[in-house]
């Protein structure tokens, strides 16, 4: 059992300003890297493939360990693996500044997500720690719900920023002052918290589920860019699957498993999930092709396209801040539902933009699929954490973090490798160019932006203009066909959560008065739960 820290309203709200920092870096270096992406191609050279990997090894490598360390926090301390992973996200952001190749970004990229898998599950379960009242607590998921998007959407305003004044490295220097900030009064500030009887830590269960999401999704990836052919898909395909498989098992058999995933059999807590893991895939996939979009076929300079993208920061901020009103108002099913449909609307717009259509239009995207993704990550956080036991906060902040960063990975995954793939096929390079000039220009529309400055203006023009023709038809199509998805998802909600009682979660104040009697009478009063039928 967890125990109940009783602390002034003044520091639970100092507190959550910490946790909110926190949670803001982490999701800002998931995303401020994008508009990078032309510096890192002309100063790294980097492969197409080698461009993905840089855009999502930090996700990957982040949503293979949440789990593990969401258990491990429950353990060891939420405050303590919170400070020990802020230190570390540090000395890995000074590694990536300073990466002399593509292939020791990658690698940086990877300590990074290391470091930020033992922040974000220690963040959300804190908050629970923090707020015992469950409107308190709405309220201050909300808050954090807002850090977390809008920091993924103001990541490529502060990439825009740095880069308009300094190197493509200074977007992670940039972290190093925030992180001093937060070791500094997160120690100060912040109760310490742990489940007293946590079991032991199985590693077999972490190394497990470890290769199992890096198996497929890494499979996904490759199927996507390269077809289902190639003998590395299906083969990590089937080892990855076998190790989630055993992962499950043996969580079954566990006293004190790594995951309860009986937690899925609460259909708020499946469809919570499955609500965060697909509305990530379409955000990230929109910010990582629309960063491209912005500066290589429409010629923004990174400040410029950085401010462009400003809506969806606006309206994550908005829609987090307003979800516990908006439930209240609707009730859960209807307002995830709901957030889950405008946000496919806002991502099926992309299947319409040209290489000169009017800036209304993009922004219009922006905002409606920042303002759905605030709503729908902060009200799946808010179901998640009322489904699971108190004293397993920790491991079931973890799973919708996972799904929160499989899906980030997932996106730059599937929407990059879909609209690589369609750029390759339909690119045409002018005849008399170089075969190497070709290959080049075919890895990526940053490689034939580059490819284009070493020829002459007969030749560069054609090439660019079918370049940029190609990448703006891979961004039409990958947009229609994530706008879909997402309006898929919104139909399995509908279906998932039927019978709910809406008023259970997001702050409703009859049940916020019963959690906050039951907190101050008993030390890990579990949240009441309304079956599902």
């Amino acid at each position: 059992m967890s125990s109940t820290v009783h602390l002034q309203p003044r520091q639970r709200w100092t507190g959550l300003a910490v946790l909110v920092l926190a949670v803001t870096l982490v999701a800002v270096d998931a995303t401020v890297l994008s508009l990078a992406i032309p510096s890192i191609s002309e100063t790294l050279r980097p492969s197409g493939t080698q461009l993905l990997w840089i855009g999502d090894a930090y996700s990957f490598v982040l949503a293979g360990l949440l789990v593990s360390m969401g258990s491990l926090s429950d353990r060891i301390g939420r405050k303590r693996l919170l400070l020990i992973g802020a230190t570390a996200f540090g000395a890995a952001s000074l590694l990536a500044a300073y990466s002399p190749s593509a292939g020791w970004l990658i690698l940086a990229r990877a300590l990074l997500g290391v470091a930020g898998a033992t922040i974000m599950p220690s963040t959300l379960s804190l908050i629970r720690t923090l707020f015992p009242d469950d409107r308190e607590r709405a309220t201050a998921i909300g808050i954090w719900g807002a850090a977390a998007t809008a920091g993924a959407a103001l990541g490529p305003v502060v990439g825009g920023v740095l880069l308009e004044h300094f190197w493509w490295g200074s977007v992670f220097l940039l972290n190093i002052p925030v992180l001093v900030l937060l070791l500094v009064f997160g120690a100060w500030l912040l109760p310490e918290s742990k489940d007293p009887n946590p079991g032991r830590w199985d590693v077999a269960s972490v190394l497990l589920s470890l290769a199992g999401v890096i198996g497929v999704v890494y499979a996904i990836k490759e199927a996507a860019a390269h077809g289902v052919l190639r003998w590395d898909v299906p083969v990590t395909a089937v080892l990855g699957a076998l190790a989630l498989t055993v992962f499950v098992r043996r969580q079954l058999r566990l006293d004190t498993p790594l995951l309860d995933v009986r937690l899925f059999r609460d259909r708020r807590f499946t469809a919570a999930v499955l609500a965060s893991l697909i509305a990530l895939i379409g955000l990230s996939g929109v910010v990582f092709v629309t960063s491209q979009y912005l500066q290589l076929v429409r010629g923004y300079p990174p400040l410029k396209a950085g401010l462009a993208e400003l809506p969806a920061f606006a309206g994550a901020v908005v829609g987090g801040l307003l979800t516990a009103r908006l439930v209240r108002r609707t009730g859960a099913r209807t307002a995830l539902t709901a957030g889950l449909l405008v946000m496919g609307v806002g991502i099926g717009m992309l299947g319409w933009i040209q290489q000169d259509s009017t800036y209304l239009l993009l922004a219009a995207a922006f905002l409606l699929v920042g303002t759905a993704e605030g709503v729908v990550y902060t009200l799946g956080a808010d179901l998640v954490l009322t489904a699971a036991p108190a004293d397993k906060a920790g491991a079931a902040s973890a799973v919708s973090e996972t799904a929160y960063e499989l899906g980030t990975a997932l996106g730059i995954a599937l929407v990059g490798s879909v609209v690589g793939a369609l750029y390759a096929g339909r690119l045409v390079v002018p005849a008399g160019a170089d075969p190497a000039v070709a290959t080049q220009a075919g890895e990526s529309l940053g490689g034939a932006v580059e490819a284009a400055h070493g020829l002459p203006d007969t030749l560069a023009g054609p090439l660019l203009e079918s370049a940029r023709t190609s990448f703006v038809h891979g961004v039409n199509v990958a947009g229609m066909l994530a706008g879909a998805l997402l309006l898929g998802a919104a139909v399995l909600s509908w279906r998932l959560l039927r019978g709910l009682n809406d008023r259970t979660a997001a702050g409703d104040p009859e049940r916020s008065a019963s959690a906050s009697a039951s907190a101050s009478a008993t030390a890990a009063a579990e949240p009441e739960r309304t079956p599902v039928h």
